[in-house]
């Protein structure tokens, strides 16, 4: 009772500045100011905002948790009125985004032509963000493995092994190679690797700097094919409706620009980790040839039908949205 309360005060604020010709939407971002992000695609996309509003509606980016520590809650954040933006992953709430978590899978969307798939069938996610007004979707570079302790060159290597993943999906392809996989919070990974309560982590490149796995990870392997985890930027529904239509149209056309700059900065800062991981002294990198990926890709080639028959049986049209995103 109490956050709707706030968040009721908050939009009766919102409306009020409006009412005066500006508004100010605060951004809940978990991440670091010098996360890759902040520079390539939040600033940006305030930056637009603003302009494409005449300056009356203005974005102040709250990052390093200040709206609340951790992604988890990212989503409910939004929701509940605490943040007018966040910035989350669908996989940390997998059961409100089944039908966005289909495009994680291995083969349906790559890393250079993902997002303008997403924005490309973006009515296909829309039930799901009913409770708020989805404002960005992008896909993210794909994951990758840091390892502490023992490489991985062959699935061998990894059975019996904790694995941090991002979602569940990503759990099923750790389980195919005969790891186990851990649900956990990128925040957690540095100290749950450090500890030894992970023995890896499945993660994007960008993590060797953005989340320091370079100073506690021995080895990083890629070449197999793993998942690309999407992102989401919501607003609370409130705060959307109280702007004007014409607002409204330039804060979503920013959220669209901005998929594509978060998606290209994601990209280029994920290959460029994986470049300074193996210049790290003492670390090792460890690219796979077509052979070794196949040994890990046979194993997990069963994860994607098995997701989309879960998923049709929970009266989903998992196939139809996996035909209608590989279809570009």
């Amino acid at each position: 009772m109490k956050i709707r309360k706030l968040a009721a005060s908050a939009v009766l604020a919102f409306m009020a500045a409006g009412s005066a010709g500006a508004a100010e939407l605060n951004f809940a971002n978990f991440m670091a100011p010098t996360n890759p992000y902040e520079a390539g695609a939040f600033q940006p996309f305030a930056a637009m905002v603003a302009e494409m509003t005449g300056g009356e509606v203005t974005v102040r980016v709250r990052s390093g948790g200040e709206l609340g520590a951790g992604p988890v809650e990212q989503y409910n954040r939004a929701l509940d009125g605490v943040a007018d933006l966040a910035i989350g992953l669908p996989g940390y709430t997998a059961s409100t985004f089944p039908i966005t978590l289909l495009s994680e899978l291995p083969g349906v969307l790559t890393e250079d032509t993902g997002t303008e798939t997403l924005w490309n069938n973006i009515d296909l996610f829309a039930d799901e963000y009913r409770r708020v007004e989805l404002i960005g979707l992008w896909s993210n570079a794909e994951n990758v493995l840091y390892m502490r302790g023992d490489a991985v060159r062959t699935p061998a290597d990894i059975a019996g092994k904790k694995i941090r993943v991002p979602s569940r999906n990503a759990g099923l392809i750790v389980e195919s190679w005969g790891g186990s996989p851990v649900s956990m919070p990128v925040s957690e990974i540095y100290n749950a690797l450090q500890t030894g309560v992970i023995d890896g982590a499945m993660i994007d490149g960008t993590a060797t700097d953005a989340f320091k796995l370079g100073e506690v990870a021995d080895s990083l392997t890629f070449g197999m094919n793993t998942t690309i985890s999407p992102f989401f930027i919501v607003m609370n529904r409130d705060s959307f409706d109280a702007l004007t239509p014409e607002q409204q149209t330039a804060i979503k056309e920013a959220g669209r620009q901005a998929s594509r700059l978060a998606n290209t900065t994601q990209i280029d800062a994920g290959r460029a980790g994986i470049i300074g991981f193996g210049n790290l002294e003492g670390k090792e990198l460890i690219e796979l040839t077509a052979d070794e990926a196949k040994a890990f890709d046979d194993l997990s080639a069963s994860v994607l039908a098995q997701v989309v028959d879960e998923s049709t049986a929970a009266g989903l049209p998992a196939q139809d949205v996996i035909d209608a995103l590989m279809a570009q």
